[in-house]
């Protein structure tokens, strides 16, 4: 059996960060899926390369009217690829009764901090793709909760993205909720095991933040996002228990997985699979980039570590405190850039699919 499927045996599914239309048709993805791969998770960076590098979409540009807006081209394109790789994972979908083989697709980062266009943007990828195991990736900035809420109250999956602080995450959980709660009001006599949802947190750049900040505490390097983790996992297991949730899990509700993002190791003097070997367990998912998931294939190791000093862990936000670090003004940073970086990789895909319309014609 393939370490991808034992981690599947411990409770936690495999994603690729990563697509591009060979992936699909050279029947590589159906070997991963083979292997045990369970969904993938796609942003404008892994389009660019996909698109502006290969000659891969060339036909397909040659098609396009030129009436088309760039916009307009680049959601055919990403759509095409998206609806072909959600039929690929079809079967896993079914087999793992909905709780797997979901594709997501990101709104345009732009709308970040618009509540009702990011609701129309991700209805229209949700309808327009036309796929029950497409999942729409949202944002967790103030105005993206509210959009949360909405569109799963509209039984529209969504992948809630750059996630880094606890009290940002608590917010997330209470917007799954929310929207399941909703749902459920207009429409009290069906189930809800139709909608799915999973909390994307961003792994490497805590560290990455938390490093450039104790650097001459080296005591305190390399542990800040591993222990955060750790701690919202105890925090997810206590949201999705209790009377509140209870009464939705009655109608088939299916918890917000936490999935752990950018867990490919910035640091090099850090082992390259330190963020899967230390967060695995039950109920969550792990997305990879393909190297990291090539290497933890090679040399990876497959037992429960989630759960792993949990006191340690929040000693470790003692000692950050106690070293003057804000932690959570660091995980408020992180997420004002990570969608500034989103909607640059965004624009700059624009201007690649620009310049490779050019060089088709």
């Amino acid at each position: 059996m393939s370490k991808i499927k034992k981690l599947a045996d411990l409770g936690q599914s495999i994603w690729l960060d990563y697509i591009q239309r060979s992936l699909i048709t050279s029947g590589e993805l159906k070997s991963l899926i083979d292997e045990g791969l369970r969904g993938i998770t796609t942003n404008p960076s892994i389009f660019e390369k996909a698109i502006a590098k290969t000659d891969e979409y060339d036909n397909d540009l040659e098609e396009i009217p030129d009436k088309d807006s760039l916009e307009a081209v680049l959601e055919k394109l990403m759509f095409k690829d998206i609806s072909m790789a959600t039929d690929m994972f079809d079967q896993v979908y079914k087999e793992t009764n909905r709780l797997d083989g979901y594709v997501s697709a990101e709104v345009n980062p732009d709308l970040a901090y618009d509540t009702e266009k990011t609701i129309s943007e991700g209805t229209k990828i949700f309808n327009t793709i036309n796929r029950p195991n497409v999942m729409v990736k949202v944002p967790a900035t103030e105005p993206g909760l509210a959009a949360i809420t909405e569109l799963i109250s509209r039984g529209i999956n969504v992948n809630v993205t750059l996630i880094f602080g606890m009290e940002n995450y608590k917010a997330v959980a209470n917007a799954y909720i929310l929207g399941l709660e909703k749902y459920l009001e207009k429409n009290p006599t069906e189930r809800l095991d139709k909608i799915a949802s999973v909390a994307s947190f961003f792994i490497s750049r805590i560290d990455s933040a938390v490093d450039a900040k104790v650097e001459n505490k080296p005591e305190l390097m390399g542990k800040a996002a591993i222990a955060n983790a750790r701690l919202v996992y105890r925090e997810f297991k206590d949201i999705f228990s209790g009377g509140r949730w209870q009464k939705l899990a009655d109608k088939g509700a299916r918890i917000q997985r936490t999935l752990w993002a950018s867990t490919s190791t910035k640091n090099p003097s850090y082992p390259d699979t330190l963020y899967v070997d230390e967060l695995i367990g039950a109920d969550t998912v792990n997305t990879l980039p393909p190297a990291t998931y090539n290497q933890f294939k090679d040399h990876g190791t497959v037992t429960v570590t989630i759960e792993n000093d949990i006191k340690g862990a929040e000693n470790y936000f003692e000692d950050l405190k106690a070293a003057g670090i804000d932690f959570n003004a660091i995980t408020e940073k992180l997420q004002v850039d990570g969608v500034d970086l989103f909607s640059k990789s965004y624009h700059s895909l624009l201007n690649s699919l620009q310049e490779k319309i050019k060089t088709v014609a």
